[in-house]
């Protein structure tokens, strides 16, 4: 749920770094932002990171203000995890393809249909659905955490359904999968990911478990957002194919200067492989959430407690 106050018309100072950097002083804020965001907004973010380590940095801030540049599943993660609080999202149309392929009445109904089944729901999510799960994860941990449940006990996964094959051919289990997936990380095309491989034959392939098998397949390496980026970093290799969310490319331009980075080819000629909902946040939003405190995630507090206990459990089982 979103709650955004009416205000006059608010100009923006010439120095927009130097403006956010007062106001976080001021409100005692901090700024979490994930690698998808802009590069002004990395560079002004006082936490970069992937689901995984926003959600961490989230339960444990000590801000007053919390500004979550990213989509509105990650401020929500937020807002449940810091009930007093004040939750900021820069722009309110921030959503997520993957978490709007679950519809919270028919992943209900779908549960019903599995009774006895242990809920795995993937952090992309929205609060609603985290809150008829058992236990949510990242792309991080989602491998850790399923091989950390009984093998009897059956399990749904939701609602990425990529990320849950990827899940089951690492831990041999068999899930039932919520047919859900990313409009960027079903984008690539594998086609070209090939004839970019032949052009760069000594390039690394390196993709988000998000991405198609198809993609995958293909792929050197495979892991977070947060993976990808430490493993270029490590790898001997001077040349990568990045197969997710273009946004990342600047961390890893700058932690790997004199390495080369590109983008993995999108089935059109397009700028399909940026997610349009993080980049609807810009610099000049989060100055303007912050200097008129909206808009401010809220959420029933039914709602909140349901889905803290599936949050905290990961937050236990990732230690």
């Amino acid at each position: 749920m979103f709650t955004t106050l009416s205000s006059p018309k608010i100009g923006l100072p010439r120095d927009l770094f130097g403006a956010i950097a007062d106001l976080k002083r001021e409100l005692n804020a901090v700024v979490l932002a994930h690698y998808y965001q802009d590069p002004d907004i990395q560079d002004i973010a006082d936490y970069l990171g992937d689901s995984l380590g926003l959600s961490q940095q989230a339960a444990k801030t000590e801000a007053d203000v919390i500004v979550f540049a990213g989509v509105h599943f990650m401020a929500e993660t937020a807002k449940i995890l810091n009930p007093n609080k004040l939750v900021l999202l820069p722009d309110l149309e921030a959503g997520c393809s993957l978490a709007d392929s679950c519809p919270p009445d028919a992943f209900a109904q779908f549960k019903t249909n599995h009774p006895d089944h242990l809920v795995i729901s993937y952090i992309n999510c929205t609060a609603d659905i985290k809150a008829m799960s058992d236990i949510i994860c990242t792309s991080a941990n989602a491998v850790s955490i399923v091989r950390q449940i009984p093998a009897e006990q059956p399990i749904i996964f939701a609602p990425d359904r990529n990320l849950g094959k990827y899940v089951m051919e690492q831990t041999g289990r068999e899930m039932v999968l919520w047919q859900g997936s990313c409009m960027v990380h079903e984008t690539f095309s594998e086609k070209k990911l090939v004839q970019l491989k032949v052009q760069h034959p000594n390039a690394e392939v390196i993709a988000h478990p998000e991405c198609e098998p198809a993609v995958l397949r293909h792929a050197d390496y495979i892991g977070s957002t947060t993976a990808l980026l430490n493993y270029c970093q490590k790898s001997s290799s001077q040349a990568f194919i990045v197969a997710t969310e273009a946004g990342i490319l600047h961390q890893m331009e700058k932690a790997a200067p004199n390495k080369t980075f590109i983008p993995a080819p999108p089935m059109q000629n397009c700028a399909c492989n940026e997610c349009p909902h993080m980049r609807l946040n810009t610099l000049e939003k989060l100055y303007l959430a912050m200097k008129t405190r909206s808009p401010e995630i809220t959420l029933p507090e039914h709602t909140r407690l349901a889905a803290l206990r599936p949050i905290q459990r990961m937050l236990e089982m990732s230690v």
